[in-house]
Order: structure tokens, then C-alpha cells, then sequence
């Protein structure tokens, strides 16, 4: 296994660019697959079952409504005046007028409702009347099972399918499996007695035609339970009379599968709330897995065709990417030999193209480089006299100075020697032998010398007072930090004071670092000037900057070494005081 490793490692990038491509697309296609089958499995499951249950919900609606717009016929009846003076009629002989409008306004809710089979009105008397039904024997119909079931519950309507053993019959010899029966009691409004009985049968061609329209599949089918698990309908199916009455006392979720004659089905019920009728949907399984069967070889076949042509698309899509790769690991090659008049051409500015770019702008920059070499070579000869002439100037002052001191000591004119001892520690200090770094106390010699000649310039105006823990005076710091705040301090502080002026510069460590305090008692800074300044100190761009050159150099400097933690701020109230913070690092 290792070998293979190696060796697949040890293979061209177009290798493994092309097993690369193919394990990318192999496993998004297998996963797709599968995972598609699957969740159209469930989905086609999901939505045959949601299907399934709305249509049942709908022929339940439906079957309701013939139901109760039945119900709704007889409430109509027992309304109207001329059967409610039939119900209370006592001789029938005496009243044929009565017998006849009660027929009339019987046929004219048949004539408007085909599904009606008949209607017949008996009222507790035992006479009745009807359109086409009629009494078979003498026995009394207040007697029947439909009349005595009504009276019993006079708010409800009472079903009965298969209405058998009757003692009444149609003109047009419907059967008992024809027809679905419906009888209400009709009350006196006075009384609160019972006075009679509607009977009403429903021709159950409408229940059919209701389920006919709407069917589960090729095969399947829906029949009706009634409230004692008597079939109300059911279509011509071997299978119906094999569906147990136990089974939908353990369904789960609304749905049963059960096997039946060796073929597995799916059973879903929905009871009616106003008929306490059950409709249930009988949905074969086979047919939902037979288009999953074929769901499942079409799709891997049409994973195989994808996987050949993804493979060719691999093989050309890494040719693209490789042939200019190679292009360019030649060029380099022969740059390594040292030719560098070479150049990469591409004819696309992809990722390998700009790559090629930025190999030619890199031999660009190497020729350009040893050009520069040659030039650096030449001129630096040249550049060391110059920087050499340049020093000469300011040590010619110094050793210049260094002689009148000598003079001016020799004719004992001590406020020259001093003078011009001052300015030579100045010059001497400020040239440090070219280094930027030197030890804080020469740093505050410096000052001091500065603080010296500017109280001889000023007369009494200018005193001050230098107080630096002793502890950080060996430490190091960048050179001319103190001289250009503190020239600050003298030109726009205390010069624009009337009066004395006094600057104090003191030194410790705090949190770690060298703090160093230039306090001034000047004219001091408004507000708006105070806050514009310490934003300015922060900016890194130094084209922003309004504040004077010394401030922002000496901040830049400290910034720029040792980082942003670092620096100068100002703090200032106006008339009173001024005060620039310097914070600088402990440099052993």
C-alpha cells in the first residue's frame, strides 16, 4: 500500500490532477444518487400518503355533504305549513286536499334532487304520504326500526345502510343495496311531542360516482364502513372482504400496511365526524415501487454516462492546466543554467498565465539587478568620499570652536569659554560618530547645553530645572528627542508669555517603560489646537501633519523604531501650563 502511495506521489501533476477530478466527480455522483433515490423515495412516499389521505379527507367531505344537504331537505319539510298540518291531521279521509299538497311539495324536492330515490312522511297517527314509496303489509310503520330510532333521538339524524326488512317499497324496485336510508323525527314546537317521522332514501349511484371520480392509483381502490363496521359501499374487489375490522385499532401515523393474497397494501381510514361513517383508501405497494425500480436503473445509468464523460472532460480540462505548467518549469530550467534572455508567453491571464507574468517581470528585475550591481559597484567609491566630505563641515565647526574655547580660557574670558564649551557639547553630542543611538544622560548633556546658550540669549527670562532618576541615565535612547520639544517649548510657550519662564524636564520608569516630562509654564494650547495635535501625532501618513517639524520627527522616529505604543503626546491648559509626554523604551 505504501508503494502505491509513493508511486502516486511520485506521479506527474497531470496524474494526479486527472484521479483527482475523477474521485471529485465520482463521489458527488454516487452520493447524488443515492441520496436522490432515497429522498425521492420517502418524498414519493410522503406525498403518496398526503395524496392518498386528501383524497379520502375529500370523498368523506363529499359523501357529508349529499348527507347533509338530505338532512337539510328534511329540515326544510318539517317546516313547511302544509306538512305540518298533514302530521296533525288525525282522518286522512276528511283531508285528501291535505294529502295531495304534502305530495306535491314532496316531488318538487325530488324533482330538484335526482340523487333522492323517495320520500315518505308518516306522522304518529301511522298515515302517510309520498311520491313513490309505499306500504307493503297492514303492520304499522310508527313500528319500523327507522321511525322508533328517530323518535328516540329526535335532535339527530339517523343512517342506515342496506335498509332491509322494511314495510315499505319503491315504485322503481330499488334493493336494499341501492339505496342509503335517512329518517329524522319531526317535533311540535308547542307540545315538544313527537308528531311524525321523514324518511328519506338516497340512491348510493351518488356515493359511487363521488368515489369513481376519484381514484388511488391504477389499482386501488375506497370503500365505506357505516358506525356498526357494515359496509355502506364498496366496488367489486375480492380484497375488501379480506380487510379485518382489528386492524385499524393499532394503525400508526393513519396508515396501515398489511399483506392481502400475498400482496402488500396500504390502508388509510379517515372517520366522518357527522355520519360516523369510516372511508378508507386501499393503495397497492407495488405500484409505487415498480416506479422506483425504474427511478433507480435510470439513474445508474445515467451516473455511468456522466462518470465516461466527466473523465474525457478530466483528461482535456488537465491537459489545459498542465501543458503551460510544463512550458514554464523548461523556461526555469534553463534560467538555472543562466540564461536570462529568455521570456513565458500565455495566451490567457488565468492564475498560470499571470504566474508566467510574474516570471518575467522576475527576470526583468534579476537583469535589472546585476546592472545595478555593476552601478552600486562604481559608485560607491564615490559615495563614501561624499559622506566623508559631509562629516568634514561639522567636525571643521567643532575643532574650530574647540580652538576659540582654548583662546578665549587663555585670555581668561570665562563667559565665551562657557558659551562656546556649551556649543561644542552641542555639536559633539548631536554628532555622536554618526550613531543614532546614545546613553540618556548625554542626551540631557545635550539639552543642557541647548538650555544653557538659549538662558545666556534670553537673559532672565528662561530657568530651568532638570531632575532625572538616576537609575535610567546609563539607558539608551535615540539621539535629539529632548532639544527640538524643548526649542518648541521656549519659541511657542514661554517666548509668548510676558514674564519668566521655566521649563522642567523630568525622567522615571512607569509600567515598564522611560518616561520622560518636558513641562513648560508658556501661553500653553486651546483645547481644539491641543486635541488636533495629539491626532495628528497618531497619523502615519506625515503628508497629514500641520504641527511642527520637531514634534512629529521626534515622534516618527520613536514610532517608527520601538512601534505605535510609543511616542509623544501633549497635555496643555491654556495661560497656564504645557506639558509633552515621551515615552520610549528601556534599551540596556
Amino acid at each position: 500500500m505504501k508503494k502505491i502511495i509513493r508511486f502516486f506521489l511520485n506521479s506527474s501533476i497531470g496524474v494526479k490532477l486527472i484521479f483527482y477530478f475523477f474521485l471529485v466527480i465520482l463521489l458527488p455522483v454516487i452520493t447524488i444518487t443515492t441520496l436522490s433515490n432515497l429522498i425521492y423515495k420517502n418524498s414519493m412516499t410522503d406525498e403518496q400518503n398526503a395524496n392518498t389521505q386528501q383524497m379520502v379527507k375529500q370523498i368523506t367531505n363529499n359523501v357529508d355533504f349529499y348527507i347533509k344537504d338530505t338532512e337539510n331537505i328534511i329540515n326544510y319539510l318539517s317546516y313547511d305549513p302544509t306538512v305540518l298540518k298533514f302530521l296533525s291531521t288525525n282522518n286522512i279521509n276528511k283531508n285528501n286536499n291535505i294529502e295531495d299538497d304534502t305530495a306535491r311539495e314532496i316531488t318538487r324536492f325530488t324533482t330538484l334532487h335526482p340523487e333522492i330515490a323517495g320520500i315518505i312522511i308518516v306522522n304518529s297517527n301511522d298515515m302517510y304520504v309520498s311520491d313513490t314509496m309505499y306500504r307493503i303489509s297492514r303492520d304499522p310503520l310508527t313500528d319500523e326500526k327507522w321511525y322508533t330510532q328517530a323518535v328516540k333521538s329526535p335532535n339527530n339524524v339517523q343512517l342506515f345502510s342496506k335498509p332491509v326488512g322494511r314495510n315499505i317499497n319503491n315504485i322503481f324496485e330499488y334493493c336494499a343495496d341501492d339505496v342509503v336510508s335517512m329518517s329524522k323525527a319531526i317535533i311540535d314546537k308547542k307540545t315538544g311531542n313527537c308528531i311524525g317521522v321523514i324518511l328519506i332514501d338516497m340512491k348510493l349511484d351518488v356515493i359511487k360516482s363521488v368515489i369513481e371520480s376519484i381514484k388511488p392509483g391504477k389499482t386501488g381502490f375506497v370503500y365505506i364502513l357505516d358506525s356498526n363496521g357494515e359496509i355502506v359501499y364498496a366496488p367489486v374487489n375480492p380484497v375488501v372482504y379480506r380487510i379485518k375490522k382489528q386492524w385499524f385499532l393499532d394503525k400508526r401515523n393513519g396508515i396501515i400496511i398489511k399483506s392481502i393474497k400475498n400482496k402488500n397494501y396500504e390502508l388509510m381510514d379517515i372517520d366522518s365526524q357527522y355520519t360516523k361513517w369510516k372511508t378508507v383508501g386501499v393503495f397497492p405497494l407495488d405500484e409505487s415501487l415498480k416506479a422506483m425500480t425504474y427511478i433507480k436503473y435510470y439513474s445508474l445509468i445515467i451516473a455511468i454516462v456522466t462518470l465516461i464523460l466527466a473523465g474525457i472532460l478530466a483528461i482535456i480540462f488537465t491537459k489545459t492546466i498542465v501543458n503551460p505548467i510544463t512550458k514554464l518549469r523548461r523556461l526555469m530550467k534553463k534560467t538555472e543554467e543562466g540564461n536570462f534572455d529568455i521570456q513565458f508567453n500565455s495566451k490567457y491571464n488565468d492564475e498560470i498565465g499571470q504566474l508566467g507574468n510574474s516570471f518575467n517581470n522576475m527576470i526583468r528585475e534579476i537583469r535589472n539587478l546585476i546592472k545595478l550591481v555593476h552601478i552600486e559597484e562604481r559608485n560607491k567609491r564615490k559615495a563614501e568620499i561624499n559622506i566623508l566630505q559631509s562629516q568634514i563641515k561639522p567636525h571643521f565647526i567643532y575643532n574650530t570652536l574647540d580652538t576659540i574655547q582654548w583662546m578665549a580660557q587663555e585670555h581668561e574670558v570665562e563667559g565665551v569659554v562657557e558659551m562656546v564649551g556649551n556649543l561644542t557639547n552641542l555639536l559633539r553630542i548631536g554628532l555622536n560618530n554618526g550613531g543614532e543611538i546614545i546613553k540618556l544622560k548625554y542626551e540631557i548633556k545635550h539639552v543642557e547645553s541647548y538650555l544653557t546658550i538659549q538662558k545666556v540669549r534670553y537673559e532672565d527670562k528662561i530657568n530651568y530645572e532638570i531632575n532625572i532618576d538616576e537609575n535610567i541615565l546609563e539607558n539608551n535612547v535615540i539621539k535629539l528627542i529632548l532639544q527640538p520639544l524643548v526649542e518648541n517649548a521656549i519659541y511657542h510657550g514661554i517666548k509668548e508669555k510676558r514674564g519668566k519662564g521655566k521649563i522642567i524636564i523630568k525622567g522615571s520608569i512607569e509600567n515598564g517603560k522611560i518616561h520622560i516630562k518636558i513641562i513648560d509654564n508658556g501661553i500653553g494650547i486651546k483645547k481644539d489646537k491641543l486635541r488636533e495635535i495629539n491626532n495628528l501625532l497618531k497619523e502615519k501618513d506625515s503628508s497629514k501633519r500641520k504641527i511642527g517639524y520637531g514634534s512629529f520627527n521626534v515622534n516618527e522616529r520613536i514610532r517608527l523604531n520601538y512601534g505605535e505604543e510609543y511616542g509623544i503626546y501633549y497635555t496643555s491648559k491654556y495661560g497656564k501650563w504645557t506639558v509633552v509626554h515621551i515615552w520610549h523604551p528601556i534599551l540596556k
